[in-house]
């Protein structure tokens, strides 16, 4: 199993063995190192995907917006002069495209990189005291708990989180939207062969169409509450979020004199 290090400044370098979130490594491992500076987390091909990710949703979900509410008639040119919507439909296309190769190169990096590249693919139920993780840390984000617990990687509730909206939400979004793009294509196209049954499966596109809609706005949700928490984390928690997902380490901070 891989090893994550902890580097300290003006020290020898330390190896820590990596700490899981599936129970076995959790507060006791981080508060060992919380004197220490930093820990290597997250390697640059899921940080790189995170943040082209998060564009790709941006893109599509505001041309989405305008796809399902269509801009008004322009009066100052007639419309066979513009290509507004067109434009709109491209960057559209062009971005649940670029979603779609990259999501296929994160489940690469999830096979080939560290452990924390895998933790958005599964959540071990299994585990009671991951369980037990899930439910001081929803006490927590109620302030519940006066002290947070700091982990290496994702912590328990937000692996739940990243793995139902980010990736059975990726998955369901990139589907219903090759769908309705393979009508467009026509049939017998790539698209139509691929993802063309989903349209018979569900009825027509109007249905699907809906479905796009509705799953976007889960999307949407997840991402004001993610961008919410991270920051809350950053401040309460005394452990990097934001940065981390830039630079690759978290830092941990203590207030306690050495």
């Amino acid at each position: 199993m891989p090893e994550d290090t902890i580097h300290r400044p003006n020290m020898d370098v330390n190896p820590l063995p990596t700490a899981q979130l599936t129970g076995d490594a959790t507060a006791e491992d981080i508060d060992s190192i919380r004197r220490r500076t930093s820990v290597f987390v997250y390697e640059w091909p899921v940080r790189l995907w995170h943040w082209g990710n998060a564009l790709c949703i941006v893109v599509l979900c505001i041309t989405g917006w305008f796809i399902a509410s269509p801009l008004p008639t322009m009066t100052f040119a007639e419309a066979t002069y513009q290509f507004v919507m067109g434009y709109i439909r491209f960057a559209h296309f062009a971005a649940g495209q670029l979603m779609t190769v990259g999501f296929f190169a994160r489940i690469y990096v999830a096979i080939t990189g560290n452990h924390h590249a895998k933790q958005l693919f599964y959540v071990p139920f299994w585990n009671k005291h991951w369980w037990a993780e899930i439910m001081f840390e929803i006490r927590w984000y109620l302030f519940m708990e006066k002290e947070p617990k700091k982990y290496v990687g994702h912590n328990p509730l937000a692996q739940v989180a990243m793995f139902f909206f980010i990736t059975l939400g990726t998955v369901f979004m990139l589907a219903t939207g090759w769908a309705l793009y393979a009508e467009g294509a026509g049939q017998g196209s790539l698209p139509d062969l691929v993802m063309g049954w989903l349209i018979a499966l569900v009825g027509n596109t109007q249905v699907l169409h809906s479905l796009h809609h509705i799953g976007m706005w889960f999307i949407v949700i997840f991402v004001i509450i993610h961008i919410y928490v991270a920051i809350r984390e950053d401040i309460m928690s005394r452990q990097s979020m934001v940065s981390t997902m830039i630079s690759g380490h978290r830092t941990f901070k203590d207030d306690r004199p050495d």
